[in-house]
């Protein structure tokens, strides 16, 4: 035992047992004012003194074990991040040593707010159409692009505007060339910059990582022209959105600038007609305009000009936890808050399968199948020992859409054959025979027939 100061449970013991310090002391061989030391952890539990507690009560050992404290110290730590509290190291650990049981009643208390929250969330969605408690910020961005299907008229038009005027795949040049003529800006790359932008307005200087590469040095630019050109037209954007917070509000201005940037170095009219001749092959776009896979991906999800639409996509990114990092929807496919994602889902198979071009054929628990494409992408600085982000992305449109894309070369799309069935994720997924299920259905009983589904809490290899 490394921190053998266990004095609350040995006075817990003691009282457990109706028992005073002088009737333990004599108990234990030992004088009073040790054991009383003992319980102000002014001295530690020895090995001997365990000992004659074992043979006086018969107790677990794995009482005054430390692997119980290290299994506690993470559920704690997380229970209390799940109601936005913190504790330090010191009293997580002083709490989980000391006082076990409370610690064990907190997890247990925050795992059933948890899944209360959960039922709460399911049931609202399903009365009264998803009005439930207002979301975090990072979701209200999400549900108010979601609600514009992904498209931002004004935003797309006046970025096109600028952008038809530059030569695709060498923005960065015609960028640099309006940061100095129109806003009098200068343009640096920085070798050890701490942050991909950073505008300093009073020396009139946009500070750019020297790691980016061309096309993300253009996209940049363009958000810094978004904040510079269009502040009004995202004001007014924002302002009418109603975000409940100025966490969400902020966050709203970040993605119009976004999406104002990535409308700049991919201008709608040149974009879309590309995208249709190359039958959106994403590899053969992402080269033409120079931009990474994840941009051209993020792009195609915005092409819903009502004049002149592209095919409808969902795009999706996460991380090898199952983290979904960013999500946009130009149509009614919905991801949902509520029990993560499925792992039958191609997003997730591209982990194993780096650098590779999945596809995929997926059936919805209503009976809808869509083909998704998915790959590998990483973020770093490089060099040797440096850290790398690495995700997933994943497109995907209906398959009423999908004769449109090159994907569906060699795909028998009516009917789907071999449509992997996919869900939203196993709490709100009622898919009761799959294979994958790691829990019930939110509602549904932990322990379901066994010949409706495959799912037991207690099943061997």
């Amino acid at each position: 035992m490394k921190k053998p100061f266990m004095g609350v449970r040995l006075r817990r013991l003691r009282e457990e047992h109706g028992m005073t310090q002088v009737a333990l002391a004599r108990a234990l061989e030992l004088s009073p004012s040790y054991l009383n030391q003992m319980e102000k952890n002014q001295r530690p539990l020895t090995v001997p003194v365990l000992l004659k507690l074992n043979a006086v009560f018969g107790l677990d050992v794995q009482l005054f074990s430390e692997s119980e404290e290290a299994r506690l110290i993470p559920d704690l730590r997380a229970a209390l991040a799940d109601q936005g509290a913190s504790a330090s190291m010191a009293e997580l650990r002083e709490l989980a040593a000391n006082m076990p049981g409370v610690a064990r009643t907190i997890i247990a208390m925050q795992a059933r707010l948890r899944e209360n929250a959960e039922r709460i969330d399911l049931m609202n969605g399903r009365i009264i159409g998803g009005l439930g408690s207002a979301p975090a910020p990072f979701e209200a961005v999400r549900d108010w692009f979601y609600v514009q299907r992904n498209y931002i008229p004004s935003l797309d038009e006046a970025a096109e505007e600028i952008g038809r005027g530059l030569r695709p795949g060498r923005m960065a040049e015609g960028l640099t060339d309006r940061l100095a003529g129109r806003h009098g800006i200068r343009v640096t790359l920085d070798e050890n910059a701490p942050a991909l932008r950073r505008h300093d307005p009073v020396a009139r200087v946009l500070h750019l990582s020297a790691r980016l590469r061309p096309g993300q040095r253009a996209f940049q630019m363009a958000t810094q022209i978004a904040f510079l050109e269009q502040r009004a037209e995202i004001d007014r954007l924002t302002a009418e959105a109603g975000m409940e917070s100025d966490e969400a509000r902020d966050l709203l201005r970040i993605g119009l600038a976004n999406y104002f940037a990535g409308a700049l170095i991919l201008p709608y009219g040149a974009f879309i007609a590309a995208a249709e001749a190359e039958r959106y092959d994403i590899e053969l776009l992402a080269r033409r305009f120079g931009v990474g896979f994840e941009t051209t991906c993020h792009r195609l999800s915005t092409l819903q000009r009502p004049q002149t639409r592209g095919v409808p996509f969902f795009f999706i990114r996460v991380d090898r936890a199952g983290n979904i990092s960013k999500r946009q929807s130009a149509t009614d496919f919905h991801f949902s808050r509520i029990g993560g994602s499925c792992p039958l889902w191609n997003v997730y198979e591209a982990f194993s399968r780096p650098g590779e071009l999945l596809t995929q054929v997926a059936q919805m628990p209503d009976g809808r199948s869509y083909l998704w494409v998915a790959r590998t992408v990483s973020h770093g600085a490089g060099g040797y020992g440096a850290p790398i982000k690495r995700f997933a992305v994943a497109l995907g449109c209906d398959l009423a859409h999908a004769e449109r894309l090159v994907y569906a070369r060699g795909i028998e799309l009516r009917p789907p054959a071999r449509a992997t069935p996919i869900g939203a994720g196993c709490k709100i997924c009622d898919r009761p025979a799959c294979p994958q299920r790691a829990f019930p259905m939110t509602g549904r009983p932990l322990h379901p027939d066994p010949n409706r589904s495959r799912f037991t809490p207690y099943s061997s290899d």
